[in-house]
């Protein structure tokens, strides 16, 4: 996970702590929206990602973004970027972050296994 956060702070100029909550963000958003059965594949592939989603659900539990997210709705696409916006990311920080983090899974779980996944989430091949 440290090389994955590494290259997301790097790429996306930000501190590794915001790229390790938003690599976070996405991983949890995966795993909550996607259908495909790979998605445990991918974040198996990713060391250290149970970690990161689960540090970043204990976090998430509270305050008023988070109570107003849960009104909204707050899923899709627009609920990931209402998420990582209030981690302090920009649309082109949250893209880089989404590039990034997809390059780096396609490295370890393969370009099958990540096509699968993005496909299964409408709107998120564009990033993947």
């Amino acid at each position: 996970m440290d090389e994955l956060i590494a290259r997301v702070a790097a790429a996306a100029n930000l501190d590794a702590d915001t790229a390790k909550k938003a690599v976070g963000i996405i991983l949890g958003f995966l795993r909550k929206e996607s259908e495909a059965p790979e998605t445990e594949q991918l974040i198996a592939a990713l060391p250290g990602a149970e970690a990161v989603i689960a540090e970043n659900a204990e976090a998430k539990g509270g305050g008023l973004m988070g109570g107003l997210a849960g009104m909204m709705g707050g899923g899709g696409l627009m609920g990931l970027a209402s998420q990582l916006s209030s981690a302090g990311l920009g649309m082109m920080e949250m893209q880089t972050v989404g590039k990034e983090l997809f390059a780096f899974a396609r490295e370890k779980a393969g370009e099958d296994v990540v096509g699968q996944v993005a496909a299964s989430v409408p709107g998120l091949s564009q990033f993947a």
